[in-house]
């Protein structure tokens, strides 16, 4: 099922505008819109709009508007968006060669 989150945002630069960000099927697409007469246009989210996005998630949870599934998979998604698991950063640092310090 596709799920829909949207807010306003303020940039110094730019002014205010509006996100949408869509989820569906694992895959989020971020899009921004600014004034009326405007299409929407994609957008690439920095950590804030990641933070944002996991609150608003959270906040839908408890009143069953999303379930405890389909948060877990935005979550899941907020930690690859570096392209890596939490869990692949921590076996990388179990596998990672000690170093060695000289005197």
């Amino acid at each position: 099922m596709a799920m829909e989150f949207g807010w306003w945002a303020k940039d110094p630069e730019t002014g205010k505008f509006q996100i949408c960000v869509e989820i569906h099927g694992g895959n989020i697409v971020w899009r921004r819109k600014q004034g009326h007469h405007t299409s929407w246009e994609p957008f690439s989210p920095g950590d804030e709009e990641w933070q944002r996005l996991l609150a608003e998630a959270e906040r839908r949870v408890p009143r069953r508007l999303l379930s405890p599934k389909q948060f877990a998979e935005i979550q899941r998604s907020c930690e690859m968006r570096d392209g890596r698991s939490s869990r692949t950063q921590e076996r990388q640092r179990r596998e990672a060669p000690p170093k060695i310090v000289s005197p």
